[in-house]
């Protein structure tokens, strides 16, 4: 196996996109071992890979990782992505958290009952924009709707 971390998910964003965002900003290449059947999930469930039986899962270092956040904190620390002090990851952690609420709204779409989703669709897009992308916006110091 190279020494590039392998990621094993579904071909689709859902939780493992963040990790790759992660992994790209900090400018590491990885292989993808997309889960296409319920057989290759099964088999990462067999063999033991999965520690709570379910993905993502991201073979780096030696192990097998499992858990987004814990993924990505392990990936921010390894890079020093993840704040010089304590103070600095907390506030990375803030954002994190914010973003994992954002996404979660986003991806509950999809469990809506069909005569719900265009009023859900509606209170995810009015939330991303007036209460999670203003604090984005505010981070990054500059306006990135524009």
């Amino acid at each position: 196996m190279s020494g590039k971390p392998v990621l094993h998910y579904p071909n689709s964003r859902g939780r493992m996109e963040s990790v790759r965002w992660l992994l790209a900003a900090a400018g590491v290449e990885f292989e993808e071992r997309f889960l296409k059947t319920k057989e290759d999930l099964q088999k990462l469930r067999t063999d033991g890979s999965l520690l709570f039986q379910q993905v993502p899962m991201v073979e780096i270092d030696g192990m097998k990782m499992v858990q987004t956040r814990a993924i990505l904190n392990y990936i921010a620390g390894k890079y020093n992505l993840y704040g010089k002090d304590l103070k600095e990851r907390a506030l990375i952690d803030m954002y994190v958290e914010g973003m994992a609420d954002l996404n979660e709204l986003i991806m509950m779409n999809v469990v809506q009952p069909a005569d719900k989703k265009e009023e859900h669709l509606a209170n995810a897009l009015d939330k991303a924009t007036n209460r999670y992308f203003p604090v984005f916006e505010k981070v990054c110091g500059k306006d990135l709707a524009a």
